[in-house]
């Protein structure tokens, strides 16, 4: 078997042919199993993959982010973690208060015992990170403004350190962990969750599957697919909106 190389189409050095990007090499399996995204060199429509956006989830299908409703140009100060976190900011404050992710994930689907769950596992391990001085807040609200700080490991890496959107790991997710399809399911989701598992990082496991499972719990798909559109629309938020204003035109 070959070594699975690509080229970019830019300039070399000096003239020189660009080198090749290699992304498996036949006697490391696991490189041959998680293949990198990669642009197709006839169509670069996403340009920078690998740069943080600092306020829009972009994606190779959408390279402009969300903009139904004006998304993008409304949040243009704020990070795309600030974003996913503003739902649950119902006075826009900055300030989340364990009654604010209640009533959002109630108004989401969730029932009074999961809504309390997330609650308590949301409340109880962000706070605290995110508070301005060393002594915990007493009501355990999350600030904003200091969100980023509750960036945990063994996830997608999506989000950087600052809260911004890195367009190459969410690609790579589906790249990688369900051969290129636009959906992933249950198994593929498991698949992800010990391929991104870091050593010594109970918080960053538990803290990726309940995510996950949050995020399969709030989608419901009736075929079982989690469609990549609808995971990167809970990565800046835009489609808790959507689920909720569904969800209240039905009653």
């Amino acid at each position: 078997m070959p070594i699975d190389t690509k080229s970019l189409p830019v300039d070399g050095v000096n003239g020189n042919p660009p080198p090749p990007v290699v992304t498996s090499i036949p006697n490391v399996e696991v490189t041959v199993e998680r293949k990198p995204f990669i642009q197709p060199e006839d169509d670069q429509r996403l340009p920078h993959t690998g740069t943080a956006r600092a306020n829009i989830a972009a994606t190779y299908e959408k390279p402009y982010g969300t903009t139904e409703g004006g998304w993008a140009k409304q949040h243009q100060d704020k990070t795309v973690l600030q974003q996913h976190c503003e739902f649950f900011d119902s006075d826009h404050d900055g300030i989340v208060w364990p009654q604010d992710t209640f009533r959002g994930f109630h108004r989401v689907g969730f029932g009074v015992v999961l809504s309390l769950v997330a609650v308590l596992i949301i409340h109880g391990n962000f706070s605290y990170p995110t508070v301005s001085g060393w002594l915990p807040d007493p009501f355990f609200r999350v600030f904003l403004a200091r969100v980023h700080k509750d960036k945990h490991g063994s996830d997608t890496g999506t989000y950087d350190p600052e809260g911004r959107f890195i367009p190459q790991r969410f690609e790579d997710v589906f790249a990688k962990y369900a051969g290129g399809r636009d959906y992933l399911t249950l198994w593929d989701v498991l698949d992800l969750l010990r391929g991104q598992r870091c050593i010594m990082d109970p918080v960053g496991w538990f803290g990726a599957f309940f995510e996950w499972l949050a995020t399969y719990l709030m989608l419901w798909p009736a075929d079982g697919r989690m469609m990549k559109e609808d995971i990167r629309g809970i990565y800046d938020g835009s489609i808790f909106y959507t689920i909720a204003n569904r969800r209240a035109a039905k009653k």
